[in-house]
């Protein structure tokens, strides 16, 4: 018999990640802070559940798929989260974070979830609202192999590949990696399109043209006829990007290692915030090169 699952937070993704569960058969509770989020996936089957601590009550496994570090701290220790449920009271075994947030928490998440006879699995995602939609996601999990065979099938349901790291905090350092690349990738992108535009070419034939060599990447294929078309609609918020990068960065500076390209990112990023870009789609980092550009003069 499948286990039941309990499910925090119902963004851009974790909403289509949810509906992906309840479209396999899953009993599912959803908590969310605005409720009104979670409207479409009552109707579809889903529970309402008011609390963290309710859904730890009465759910196998509980998933949590929200925005910030802060969002996680709340969510799992929070007077009303996931931890706030007697161990004699809890029927949860299994918790599972698919946010990104920093590999010290996962850490954190995970010793607190031992002491109490439960496993944690850090498992967060690349793929954006493309991914999360088709069930497509690439997810990238820290933890023990027992409790990562137990999230399998549910990680199968989401995604097309889940890939067992190393132990608690393994699944969020690897998508700092993943952010890493994407962040230098997205700069590449604008900046060839910038290019494109500018000598006069065809950018949609050009992209044509790239996007089956060397060049080609998840971004090109998929932000880069957005960027084309002038829609700047989050698949991924800016600001989530930016905390991401932000993430990266203090785990460089542990590390003692300089990476120049992810600091760029970041500078340009940072632009688009004060631009009040926030909440646009991390495509929109276009704006800024393009306007960077013509500040000097290019």
């Amino acid at each position: 018999m499948a286990p039941s699952v309990g499910w925090i937070g119902c963004g851009v993704m974790g909403f289509s990640m949810a509906r992906n569960l309840l479209a396999a058969g899953y009993q599912l509770g959803v908590h969310t802070r605005t409720a009104s989020r979670a409207k479409q996936l009552i109707e579809a089957g889903a529970d309402w559940v008011a609390s963290g601590t309710e859904l730890a009550q009465l759910h196998d496994i509980v998933i949590s798929m929200v925005g910030t570090p802060d969002d996680v701290e709340t969510v799992y220790f929070g007077e009303s989260g996931l931890f706030a449920a007697s161990q004699e009271d809890s029927k949860c075994r299994i918790v599972i974070d698919m946010t990104t947030s920093t590999p010290s928490l996962a850490r954190r998440i995970a010793e607190q979830a031992t002491s109490r006879q439960m496993q944690a699995l850090d498992a967060p995602v690349s793929g954006g609202d493309v991914g999360a939609r088709d069930g497509t996601l690439s997810i990238m999990v820290g933890g023990d192999v027992e409790s990562f065979e137990q999230a399998k099938p549910i990680f199968d349901v989401l995604g097309k590949q889940a890939l067992l790291q190393g132990g608690a905090g393994a699944g969020q350092h690897t998508k700092m990696v993943n952010q890493t690349i994407i962040a230098s990738t997205m700069i590449g992108m604008c900046e060839g399109l910038l290019y494109a535009r500018r000598s006069g070419l065809d950018a949609q034939k050009v992209l044509e043209s790239v996007s089956e060599g060397a060049a080609g990447s998840w971004s090109l294929s998929n932000l880069a006829p957005r960027i084309l078309q002038g829609d700047f609609q989050p698949g991924f918020f800016v600001e989530h990007f930016v905390k991401d990068i932000g993430i990266a960065l203090a785990e460089c500076e542990q590390m003692g290692i300089e990476l120049e390209g992810l600091k760029l990112a970041r500078r340009l990023y940072d632009e688009v915030l004060q631009a009040g870009g926030g909440r646009l789609g991390t495509q929109a980092l276009y704006r800024a090169i393009d306007n960077e550009r013509e500040r000097d003069g290019s």
